[in-house]
């Protein structure tokens, strides 16, 4: 999808966002973006201890039996 963009097209991105925001904005677009991403990963870390505690076999059952 994104394997034929050059660095024409790149620049011509950048471009167009320094216009649109402004380069005093991109540092706090940029800041927020970033905390997004931790949040996200923050999130998917949790999921993932979740569902590997579920996975777990209980072995304190098969003790017993």
């Amino acid at each position: 999808m994104f394997g034929n963009i050059g660095t024409t097209e790149i620049i011509l991105i950048v471009l167009a966002i320094l216009i649109l925001f402004g380069a005093k904005k991109i540092p706090e677009l940029a800041q927020g973006i970033g905390k997004g991403m931790r949040e996200f990963k923050k999130a998917m870390r949790e999921v993932e201890d979740d569902i590997k505690l579920t996975d777990k076999p209980d072995n304190k059952k098969e003790e017993n039996k």
